[in-house]
């Protein structure tokens, strides 16, 4: 078994190698979760949009044209210069922002500085459930009062889950890429002095994916 921090290096390395050899490799049509987010963040009044695991872009560059300021971190500078070079050539770069972050580290912006957050199949990455808890700390730390928090994983109703290379803490991995499959009680602890507003179950891909679609918000 990998140790924690060798895990997370094969990880971004992984990534690294896979936006490289696949630009664009979600296409360019967002996801749906996105097209969700985007009207909860409407709906708020949102304005400043912080992506989480902005990869490639695809979902940072729909929430800039459907008018937000977004600003996209991911562990990947590959995926993230791919996103900046399609910023520009879609004309929304005055919109989008970029920054190279690890999650398991504080998130680089001040307190109460975003009005919305998104993160689709970010928190189920290879992170410990006490990175996890901690990401969501710091999720709550940088919204505003009143502010949307959408996010996705992969939970243990998934196919996957259970199989492949076991790393403890519900973290399984296949074809190279470690998921941590989510229980419904880690998804209700995580919402612990928040407004669950939705968990909405959907699937995704050929597999199919199983996931979960969570919308919280702060109390005002």
């Amino acid at each position: 078994m990998a140790h924690k921090q060798e895990l997370a290096e094969i990880q971004r390395r992984h990534w690294q190698d896979t936006y490289a050899a696949h630009p664009g490799m979600y296409g360019e049509e967002p996801s749906e979760p996105a097209v969700h987010a985007a009207a909860v963040f409407r709906a708020a009044g949102a304005q400043e949009v912080l992506e989480l695991g902005a990869g490639h872009g695809r979902d940072a560059l729909f929430l800039a044209r459907e008018g937000f300021t977004v600003q996209g971190t991911d562990f990947s500078p590959v995926g993230l210069e791919q996103l900046r070079d399609a910023a520009r050539s879609e004309g929304v770069a005055e919109r989008v922002t970029t920054v190279v972050h690890d999650v398991r580290e504080p998130l680089p912006l001040s307190d109460a500085s975003v009005d919305a957050v998104f993160a689709h199949m970010l928190l189920c990455m290879a992170l410990s459930t006490k990175e996890i808890h901690a990401l969501v700390g710091e999720v709550r730390r940088v919204l505003r009062a009143g502010g949307a928090f959408v996010y996705t994983v992969r939970h243990t109703g998934d196919a996957h889950y259970g199989a492949g290379t076991a790393h403890d803490d519900d973290i399984f991995e296949h074809s190279g890429f470690a998921v941590h499959f989510f229980p419904r009680e880690l998804v209700d602890a995580l919402a612990a002095g928040w407004i669950l507003n939705e968990v909405h179950a959907f699937e995704e891909g050929a597999l199919p994916r199983r996931l979960w679609r969570v919308t919280q918000t702060l109390p005002r």
